[in-house]
């Protein structure tokens, strides 16, 4: 499976801009890193101005299916596996067949999509597919948004699943806990 990045542009300007028009502030200069974390953290509604477009090239069929389930500020663009396009009779085809996977997707969404496909309860080969797309953010200068995608159980304190994989008790959870929730409301 291979990723590539496709769009992204250095929106945090226009972002500072509209976060300020809702405390009736014209603008600001632009953003410093910790100004970012802490907006991204806080979840105001401009962090959705920040979006990128990527695809994954050579994905699982079923890793596709884990991905397409989230729906709000993203959109999915996927490879056909219909028999009249493919000339291969869909029914035949298998759950690991690799397809291509191209997104869209806003900050928020990126934040909250973290949550689940991070967690230890998501197959590992989602979990990879989603890493490697964090991995490609911090490329354009994005360690911010990086730094605010966790787990669903770093994100709240506490482990919310039914049947839970006891990261939440581990000394490497309360390490990632403190590391996420460093330099908020100090």
């Amino acid at each position: 499976m291979k990723i590539e990045l496709r769009e992204y542009y250095d929106r945090w300007q226009s972002i500072k801009n509209a976060t300020l028009n809702t405390i009736s502030l014209n603008k600001g200069a632009y953003p410093d890193s910790e100004y970012k974390r802490r907006l991204l953290m806080s979840e105001h509604s401009p962090i959705r101005k920040l979006t990128f477009g990527w695809r994954w090239v050579d994905l699982k069929s079923w890793v596709s299916v884990h991905i397409c389930r989230h729906k709000f500020g993203i959109d999915h663009f996927v490879s056909t596996r219909r028999t009249d396009r493919t000339g291969t009779d869909r029914n035949e085809l298998r759950q690991d067949e690799l397809i291509n996977h191209e997104c869209e997707a806003n900050a928020q969404a990126i934040i909250n999509i973290s949550r689940k496909r991070l967690c230890h309860c998501a197959s590992p080969e989602t979990r990879e597919a989603w890493k490697k797309f964090l991995d490609e953010i911090v490329k354009p200068n994005e360690p911010e948004l990086h730094s605010v995608c966790v787990k669903e159980c770093v994100y709240r304190g506490f482990c919310p699943e039914f049947k839970t994989c006891g990261y939440h008790k581990t000394k490497a959870y309360k390490k990632e806990l403190q590391e996420y929730r460093k330099g908020i409301n100090e």
